[in-house]
């Protein structure tokens, strides 16, 4: 058996023994040392050398680019297909910089002409009342979604729920903006980046009770099945705010999780409790925020603060 007949039945070996969650060692030395060669299309262990793999297919492109520019040059593929536009991002657009191909400037009378195309492309997008409706709403989430500053993947997953209650029908008898909107606050919770329904409703052009209504129907339907919202994921956001430090949101954890186990947590509202905690914490760490200060960050009152506050230093065995 030569070297190489040798080296692919170890590369078969590896292949039918490799892990099922997609970790790879060495078949040799058990190395999980693994590099790969692209020139060669070779995958070798770097520690004994073997070469695991051999003859891979790069499905990259076939030229290369050392800068953006060249890149943008060079791609012949536009931008990836998103949920959050009402077409998936697939229609052609028309350039606004008027210019050609070699980057010079068009005359008057074609910027006149690209200018009624672009008007005309715009208008022929949506094609019926549903799609206008559908781009209305993805551009409110996406709106809302800047104005919060959550990250892409929150307004992917809030487009993907709306889009689901469309086609379910949930719409019917609701404002578009109120569905919109508690796409949203799911997609939030679903992505582990709580926002608070008055946050939502502050960037909303609906009111709190309706956004909250309309949540717990959409949900219930589409069986989503959200999970209580956790007070220690507002912590970092609210103690950055009130500029404590880590030693503060350390605490204020900790008194979440102790206090928690009691069953105190059970029926009360994951921002009010957060902000209790902090203010305990600022206490306990001589960095103290009025309850004011606090109340404003978390968007709750002062008493909702005051009844937390005694119940966690109660159940810490504080004594204030």
């Amino acid at each position: 058996m030569t070297r190489s007949t040798r080296q692919r039945e170890r590369t078969r070996e590896t292949d039918e023994t490799e892990d099922q969650e997609g970790v790879r060692a060495c078949p040799e030395c058990e190395s999980d040392n693994l590099v790969k060669d692209s020139d060669r299309g070779e995958l070798i262990c770097e520690d004994c050398g073997l070469v695991v793999e051999e003859e891979q297919i790069d499905p990259g492109p076939e030229w290369r680019a050392f800068n953006h520019q060249e890149r943008q040059e060079k791609s012949r593929v536009g931008a990836p297909t998103t949920q959050t536009m009402h077409d998936k991002g697939l229609t052609t657009t028309i350039d606004w910089k008027d210019k050609d191909d070699y980057g010079r400037s068009i005359s008057s009378k074609k910027r006149s002409q690209m200018h009624r195309l672009r008007k005309w492309q715009e208008r022929i997008r949506t094609k019926d009342a549903g799609e206008r409706n559908l781009q209305f709403a993805l551009s409110e989430i996406d709106r809302m979604a800047s104005a919060l500053g959550v990250p892409r993947s929150v307004r992917e997953v809030a487009s993907v729920i709306y889009r689901r209650a469309l086609k379910e029908d949930l719409i019917r008898g609701r404002s578009i903006e109120g569905v919109a909107t508690s796409a949203l606050y799911a997609a939030c919770r679903k992505e582990g980046i709580p926002r608070s329904l008055e946050e939502i409703s502050e960037v909303s052009r609906v009111e709190r009770k309706e956004i909250g209504r309309t949540y717990r129907y959409i949900s219930q339907e589409l069986g989503l099945e959200m999970r209580p919202v956790d007070p220690k994921k507002y912590v970092p956001r609210f103690c950055s705010e009130l500029e404590l430090s880590e030693e503060v949101q350390t605490k204020a954890n900790e008194i979440i999780e102790k206090t928690a186990e009691e069953g105190l947590l059970s029926g009360k509202s994951p921002t009010g409790y957060a902000a209790a905690a902090i203010y305990a914490a600022s206490l306990l760490c001589n960095e103290k925020k009025t309850q004011r200060e606090v109340a404003d960050v978390a968007q709750v009152t002062e008493v909702t603060i005051r009844n937390r506050y005694q119940e966690q230093i109660e159940a810490m065995g504080i004594h204030g």
